[in-house]
């Protein structure tokens, strides 16, 4: 069976650099926002090409404080609007509703499936002040669209950079940095995986960044004195470490999914599939590689006959799911025959040459 993710199979190359960074930790005792948070830190946010990175405990937490902190600083106010892609992961929406605001859907392109600049102005009323653009699969949304109709509004943009690690809009324009603020997601599965949970916020704004380092940790910069209301989420001192030492790997990991990426757009020929929009710059780092059928089942059972596991990112739109019975009966076109049709088929630094292959051909025989 090709397994869909091998995570034994990814991390392994850098086990004997896990054990010696684990016995250091052990030997260091210092378990909680040390030095391995802040060179981890340093070195994302000099990746990703933005002043400061904040370490938090996952992605979901990262999209939340970024919100908070914008109310702190009185940029943002409870009940305001943000503007969300409709096919997103659940966890943008719900950060939207655990910050208090208001998220507002809006559809995608079925060509790229994130979210399409030319819808986003008819949702725009007086209660919107931001917008948050999900760079979904790995694939950067149409920044410099967006960036202008932000600037025309005066609203936030924030990223949803979970999927999206490493992926450029020019050379020194990645992920990241083409925002007020940014959140990551470290989860084991992304291109930048955790042995665990973990997440990142990253930003060039100093106001912003100085509250991000409080309210992570109860919302003190100083031990037992607390100046706001905080959480505590706290990028783990061990998970840091080993994320430091993949992100040395990070860039070949993603070239890796490229060339991938483009064996299989070039080599999968079937009329009844689908395949990724794609214009082969650095601008997408395949997180996911999604083909659309209209009779997926049928396909996913051919590919697991054949020795292929798959997966369905995702099959339920946020406006269908029981958490929102207020939205159950709205329409979103365009997001439903996405979340009808996707089927993720392996890819990953873990496929060998004949698996690959063998994915191709037996597409190509459906």
């Amino acid at each position: 069976m090709i397994h869909f993710l091998n995570l034994k199979k990814i991390n392994q190359p850098f086990e004997v650099a896990f054990q010696e960074k684990m016995k250091q930790f052990l030997e260091g005792g210092w378990y909680i926002l040390g030095n391995e948070v802040k060179q981890f830190e340093t070195d994302f946010a000099a990746y990703c090409g933005t002043r400061y990175c904040i370490g938090v405990g996952n992605g979901l937490d990262a999209l939340v404080l970024i919100f908070k902190a914008y109310i702190q600083l009185g940029k943002l106010q409870k009940g305001d609007e943000v503007i969300v892609p409709a096919n997103t992961y659940i966890a943008s929406i719900l950060a939207v509703l655990q910050a208090d605001l208001i998220p507002v859907l809006v559809e995608p392109r079925l060509e790229t499936y994130n979210i399409n600049p030319e819808e986003i102005e008819a949702k725009i009323t007086s209660k919107t002040k931001a917008i948050l653009p999900v760079h979904l699969y790995g694939q950067l949304c149409e920044m410099k669209a967006i960036n202008e109709i932000a600037q025309k509004y005066k609203l936030l943009v924030i990223e949803d950079a979970a999927q999206a690690h490493g992926s450029q809009f020019s050379e020194n324009e990645r992920a990241g940095n083409l925002s007020n603020a940014a959140a990551f997601s470290f989860y084991p599965g992304k291109n930048l995986g955790a042995l665990g949970d973990g997440g990142a916020i990253t930003t060039n704004d100093d106001e912003l960044a100085d509250i991000l380092f409080s309210i992570r940790n109860y919302g003190s910069k100083v031990k037992y004195e607390n100046e706001i209301i905080g959480v505590n989420s706290r990028l783990d001192e061990l998970q840091a470490a080993f994320l430091n030492i993949k992100l040395k790997q990070l860039d070949s990991e993603n070239e890796f999914r490229r060339r991938t990426a483009k064996r299989y757009l070039s080599e999968i020929k079937n009329d009844k599939i689908i395949l990724p929009n794609w214009d082969l710059s650095q601008n997408h780092v395949f997180h996911l590689f999604i083909i659309r059928t209209s009779n997926r089942i049928d396909l996913q059972n051919y590919l697991k006959e054949n020795a292929i596991e798959t997966m369905i990112h995702y099959p339920i739109p946020p406006h269908k799911q029981n958490a929102f019975p207020n939205w159950n009966q709205l329409s979103f076109p365009i997001t439903e025959k996405i979340h009808d049709e996707v089927l993720s088929i392996p890819l990953n630094s873990g496929l060998k040459a004949s698996e690959i292959q063998h994915i191709i051909t037996v597409l190509n025989k459906f």
